[in-house]
Order: structure tokens, then C-alpha cells, then sequence
């Protein structure tokens, strides 16, 4: 099984601060670190750690250098990352005191796909091997339904949520992995255990995990028994790539053909020892951390 990720890229400027900006206010910040980082890269980077083979199809600009060997440094392929007009994509990301975050992304380069790219990157990959997919870059929809007509199976991380993911045909998806605030807005349902038994209702043939911070993790699968993974007790610094983490590991769980208990243990322990730690993919541990 080969693993593509097709993802953004973002060189992330990331600032200290005693509380989110409010409305209104000027907040002189503590730290200012300028660093790769998007969900795209970041969990591109969490599948390198984990000992995937993964390639990173993605768009950047000129600026983009330190996104393209953020990739290769961590061992991610970057035989599909394409340099095009433009700025790279940006996030302005603000931690406060107690490690929370609030991000604001500019897609730039990442927004620059077309069908044609697509069916490029896609013509190096068949049927078995597995895409993944976030919600920050454009083509979404012709993404998905191309992967399915190639056999591929697809797992998707819809973030950040917005209105353009009622477009994605997720009922073609095989892994739906989302957070808490990501599965109410799609369901309209705010108990967890309810958001669950809507998605197994609306999309019956795909792997559900519903992501809920210091609560762990829940999965299910069309009858099978759900399974709750608790999450790993830790002093959190700094809350940033923690999902995608989770995301990588977890797909690394799929590739090593372990069974979905143990994977789940793998992917939280890998993300309990991210939130110990600040940045963003720097923040991600290898396998040999992990299993330690």
C-alpha cells in the first residue's frame, strides 16, 4: 500500500500570548516563531515519524523552500509538491498561556489545484493504496470522486469545517476523522454519542473516529462495537499539530496492519506527547518515542 497525501502547505507564524486577541484590542505577544506547518504538511510529517513511506502532493511559491525541505528532512516524498505563482499559504496562530490555540489560515498556493494536476498526481497510484485529505486545499469534491473511480481508499480529515464540505461526497469516504465542534456542525447533534449514530446513519460504509481532546477518542463501524480510547494523561504546552498527529499515526496503524484497538492506543500516545511540546510539526515524535 502506497500512502499520498494531497494537503496544504502553510509557513505558520506562530505567537505567544496571555489570551486570544479580543475584539477591539491591541496584545503585545511574548515569542514570534516562524515555521512550516498545515494540516496537509503536518500530517505528512506524523507519517514520515511513524515509519510510512508517504508521498506529499502539494502547491507552494517561490517562499516555499522551507515547506519543500520540512518534507524531505522528515522523510516525506515530495515527488508531487509543484511550485506555482504566488505566495505559499500562510496561518497567523496565537497560544495562550494554558497552550490553547486560535488560528487563521490564507490558503495562497493550495487553492491553485485544477483537474488536470489532480489526474497527474492520482496516475501514480492504484487501486489499494490509500489517499488522505484535509479540507485545505481547493478541487475537493473532484479529488474524492477520481480517488474512488481509481480504487483508492480515502481517508479524510474535514478541517477546517465550512460550508464547502456539504459538497464532498463523503459517503465515498473510508475513514472520516473529525473533532468534536467538526461533528456537531455536520450533524447538527451536540452529544457525542448521538453525532456518532448520525454519521453511521448518513454514511453506513465508512470508518467513523471522532476526536475529542482530554476525552480520547471514539470509533465505530456499521454494527461493530464501538471502542473508546482514553486519552493519555499530560500537561499540555501547546495543543497546535495534536490532531494531525493523531491522523498520521493512525494511518500508520492501517499501513502495519494492526488491529483498531491497537492502532488507536499507537495514534494517542503519539498525540499525548505532541501537546507536550510546543511548535507545530517539530512538535511530532518519531516511532522510536512513541514506543518508548
Amino acid at each position: 500500500m502506497k500512502v499520498l497525501n494531497i494537503g496544504s502547505c502553510n509557513i505558520d507564524y506562530i505567537y505567544d500570548v496571555d489570551h486570544m486577541v479580543r475584539p477591539g484590542e491591541t496584545q503585545t505577544v511574548h515569542n514570534l516563531e516562524i515555521v512550516s506547518g498545515g494540516k496537509g504538511l503536518n500530517q505528512s510529517i506524523a507519517l514520515a515519524k511513524a515509519g510510512v513511506e508517504v508521498y506529499h502532493a502539494g502547491l507552494i511559491g517561490k517562499d516555499g523552500m522551507i515547506l519543500r525541505q520540512a518534507l524531505e528532512i522528515h522523510g516525506a516524498k515530495t515527488d508531487y509538491l509543484y511550485e506555482v505563482e504566488g505566495p505559499s499559504g500562510h496561518a497567523i496562530i496565537q497560544i495562550d498561556a494554558h497552550g490553547e490555540n486560535c488560528i487563521l489560515v490564507y490558503p495562497g498556493a493550495n487553492h491553485q489545484f485544477n483537474e488536470a494536476r489532480i489526474d497527474e498526481i492520482l496516475s501514480h497510484f492504484e487501486s489499494g493504496d490509500l489517499l488522505l485529505l484535509q479540507n485545505e486545499v481547493n478541487e475537493m469534491p473532484l479529488i474524492v470522486k477520481k480517488a474512488h473511480e481509481r480504487g483508492l481508499q480515502i481517508a479524510i480529515n474535514p478541517a477546517p469545517f465550512n460550508e464547502q464540505i456539504k459538497d464532498i461526497p463523503l459517503h465515498l469516504v473510508d475513514y472520516l476523522i473529525l473533532n468534536e465542534i467538526e461533528g456537531q456542525d455536520l450533524t447538527k447533534e451536540t452529544n457525542d454519542f448521538k453525532v456518532l449514530e448520525a454519521l453511521k446513519v448518513n454514511y453506513p460504509n465508512t470508518h467513523i473516529l471522532l476526536t475529542r481532546g482530554s476525552k480520547g477518542v471514539l470509533y465505530t463501524y456499521q454494527e461493530e462495537v464501538m471502542i473508546e480510547q482514553p486519552a493519555y494523561k499530560v500537561e499540555a504546552v501547546d495543543t497546535t499539530a495534536a490532531g494531525d498527529t493523531f491522523i498520521g499515526y493512525f494511518i500508520s496503524g492501517l499501513v502495519r496492519g494492526l488491529d483498531m484497538e491497537e492502532t488507536l492506543k499507537l495514534a494517542s500516545r503519539a498525540s499525548s506527547i505532541t501537546v507536550t511540546r510546543k511548535g507545530s510539526s517539530s512538535s511530532i515524535p518519531t516511532i522510536e518515542e512513541v514506543e518508548k
